[in-house]
């Protein structure tokens, strides 16, 4: 897109402009070297029913916690709320885990004596149902008498992902015609802008492909157009070394990077806009049409994780663990019943 002169513009020219306005784009997003480097991932507080990050049991029904993989999980209290607010006289606490075993002793549950239980480093094979025993004593006043009584509380606590996300990008260019091969080089230098773009966020532009059409527009003729797609996501080369750097997990930090990629491109095709009305004397034969682009999040599961807003509704759009009798062998999103033999455990990748 080089500036006036009157003169119709190459498609080779018109990238020429494109790039200059990518540089302004870049600098106003990173600002001095380094400025857009993801943010410091922040906690992320654990999905279910809780008061200051305490989970109260329920001698009626189970409750379901939610916790992030390889964090801890909120304090889960061997009482329920009523119960709490009284006075409870010679309180005993048992707590067992999902396989039936105790809890005490185990390396990765702290308990305290005073019934609370805290999962530590959280990961998909220790989903599952974790229950306690509460035995105390009501001493009836009136008939001068003791009696023990036992109260069992059971926590559903399964292990939850973040979704990966990846975001599938469409856009629109004029086009002088259809059988032009300056459109495929077009298309192809295009891309290298958008990825040099966001190289420094270690994201990439990935699936591309567009297809050229005639239309019929009011008051315009027939003009072609390149429908161009793509898939803006955080795996460039290096995305593994940057995850390697950080503990356990990375997806908090992948996802932010690849937002921020899809925003960066976002505001550079809005430049784009900004370039034809008030940079150029001469429309370019190729040139962005305003208001075209469009982005969808595309939300993807690890293997032996899946989504179920019905089953999981108070950890809606997480990825839950796979429950045993289900398996999730892709990133499809959801786990998917066993056919004939039952997976025995949380997490489970096939069927046996």
């Amino acid at each position: 897109m080089a500036g006036g002169g009157g003169r119709p513009c190459s498609p080779q020219q018109a990238l020429l402009g494109m790039a200059a306005i990518m540089a302004v784009v870049v600098e106003a997003r990173q600002g001095a070297p380094g400025g857009a480097r993801a943010a410091p991932e922040e906690e992320q507080p654990s999905v279910g029913f809780f008061q200051k990050n305490m989970v109260y049991g329920n001698d009626q029904r189970a409750e379901n916690v939610y916790v992030k993989t390889f964090t801890n999980s909120p304090t889960l209290v061997c009482m329920d709320l009523p119960l709490s607010q009284d006075e409870v006289i010679d309180p005993k606490y048992s707590w067992t885990g999902p396989d039936g075993r105790k809890l005490e002793g185990q390396g990765y549950a702290n308990l305290t004596s005073s019934g609370e239980l805290v999962l530590v480093g959280f990961q998909e094979s220790m989903s599952g149902a974790y229950k306690c025993a509460l035995s105390h004593r009501i001493i009836e006043t009136s008939a001068q008498k003791e009696v023990d009584v036992t109260n069992t509380y059971r926590f559903m606590v399964y292990a939850y992902r973040e979704a990966n996300h990846v975001y599938q990008v469409s856009v629109r260019f004029t086009s002088k015609g259809c059988e032009l091969a300056a459109n495929a080089r077009f298309v192809e230098e295009l891309k290298k802008i958008l990825e040099d773009l966001i190289s420094d966020l270690t994201c990439r532009v990935g699936r591309l492909s567009y297809r050229c059409h005639s239309l019929e527009v009011p008051h315009r003729g027939s003009p072609s157009e390149l429908f161009i797609t793509f898939q803006v996501n955080p795996f460039a080369p290096g995305w593994e070394d940057l995850c390697s750097r950080l503990p356990q997990d990375c997806e908090d930090t992948t996802n932010q990077r690849a937002q921020q990629a899809s925003e960066r491109i976002g505001e550079f095709f809005r430049k784009q806009t900004y370039a034809l009305k008030h940079q150029f004397q001469t429309v370019p034969t190729i040139h962005y049409v305003e208001g075209s682009f469009s982005v969808t999040p595309i939300d993807s599961c690890h293997p032996g994780f899946g989504r179920n807003d019905i089953t999981h509704r108070s950890c809606a759009g997480c990825c839950v663990v796979c429950s045993p009798g289900t398996y999730s062998p892709d990133s499809a999103g959801s786990c998917r019943l066993c056919a004939r033999h039952r997976a025995a455990g949380y997490g489970a990748k096939s069927c046996p």
